[in-house]
């Protein structure tokens, strides 16, 4: 409630934008008690408080796709931006994931070799250290159920990633996660579907 000139009036901030971005105590979310999401393209700009909240905890996103003979690269999924987040997609072929902390550490895992082209299942699996918040975690990449890439995330984003910058699917529409490409980096090749599950 404020007084202006004698004027009382109580500020309704549920659809304002501050209050959209972020989890108010006690308000209802669809993502309560969920573990698994499934995603089809194009997907993009939906807000950090209706993504899977892949903090302090493990989780494994797979990401089908279908590779043309000449190759594909592009964002598959992505979450923040330039100043907090992660990225997982395609460069020159090859499955690479970026964890972006707070702008100050970029952690690249990638595979050595390429995907093939034609249909194939790209996984990054993320095993947090404990149960402490921020813990950091060992991740790996697979092609097709075969590990191709492993690396260790010293320090995770407890909290937020932003307030701007999204989670989108086939493209990054916001600030670029990685200093690896540029926005929008969209995927080349057909993406059919992205799986994010929670551990």
């Amino acid at each position: 409630t404020y007084n202006f000139g004698g004027f009382f009036s109580t500020l309704n901030f549920s659809n304002t934008l501050l209050y959209q971005r972020f989890d108010v105590e006690g308000r209802p979310n669809i993502n309560d008690g969920r573990n698994s999401f499934t995603y089809y393209t194009p997907v993009v700009g939906i807000p950090e408080i209706s993504a899977p909240n892949i903090k302090n905890r493990s989780f494994s996103i797979t990401a089908d796709v279908d590779i043309p003979k000449n190759g594909a690269e592009g964002v598959l999924v992505t979450q923040g931006g330039r100043f907090a987040g992660w990225s997982f997609y395609l460069k020159d072929s090859k499955p690479t994931f970026v964890y972006n902390f707070l702008n100050s550490t970029r952690t690249t895992i990638q595979a050595s070799e390429p995907v093939a082209s034609g249909k194939s299942k790209i996984r990054f699996d993320f095993t947090s250290d404990g149960s402490a918040i921020g813990a950091g975690g060992t991740g790996k990449l697979f092609i097709n159920d075969k590990q191709v890439a492993e690396g260790h995330i010293d320090k995770t984003v407890a909290a937020r990633f932003g307030i701007d910058d999204t989670f989108d699917i086939g493209r990054d529409t916001g600030t670029p996660v990685a200093d690896t490409y540029q926005v929008p980096f969209k995927f080349s090749g057909e993406l059919q579907q992205v799986k994010v599950d929670l551990l």
